[in-house]
């Protein structure tokens, strides 16, 4: 955490479980870190961590949300031999639109209302026939409807001033 408080106070780190390099994290970072549970795909647990969330900012509002989950699967074969496109659609897609929109009030109240996508080159349409050889269908797949997601909501919110990015982390 090497910006200074007045610039970042806390980060929130959610994942299903806490790894060993996480709690390193957080225990080093002078309380600014804070480990919250969350499975982006379980209704319920995306409401009790947008309440700790809520609970730890004590009145003030959420800045930025960085929507990182993600699953991808291996599909050798043509489309049609694909099964999991139902799974990596959920993951991909609809839980970070519930993440998205259980956050929005906590957006609404921030400063920078900045959010963050995570997706991947390989959802693009524009690339698919150079990228063509790599089998991973349903990520693609999944992938291209999550950057669609977030020019959607960038349209819809942006006159409230949000801004929406969707990242490719290679």
């Amino acid at each position: 955490m090497s910006l200074p408080s007045s610039k970042v106070s806390i980060v929130f780190a959610t994942a299903r479980s806490e790894s060993a390099e996480l709690k390193e994290v957080i225990a080093s970072s002078s309380g600014r870190a804070i480990f919250i549970k969350l499975e982006t795909t379980i209704e319920e647990s995306v409401s009790e961590a947008v309440s700790q969330v809520e609970k730890a900012l004590g009145g003030k509002g959420l800045d930025v949300l960085i929507n990182n989950a993600g699953a991808s699967a291996w599909s050798p074969g043509w489309t049609e031999k694909f099964t999991d496109l139902n799974e990596l659609f959920n993951i991909n897609v609809t839980g970070t639109h519930m993440v998205t929109t259980y956050f929005l009030p906590l957006l609404r109240k921030g400063e920078l209302k900045k959010v963050g996508n995570m997706t991947s080159t390989l959802g693009s349409i524009t690339m698919a026939a150079a990228l063509a050889e790599w089998p991973l269908l349903s990520y693609k797949v999944s992938k291209t409807a999550l950057n669609a997601l977030t020019v959607q909501y960038a349209l819809e919110l942006r006159k409230e001033g949000f801004v929406f990015v969707a990242m490719n982390p290679g």
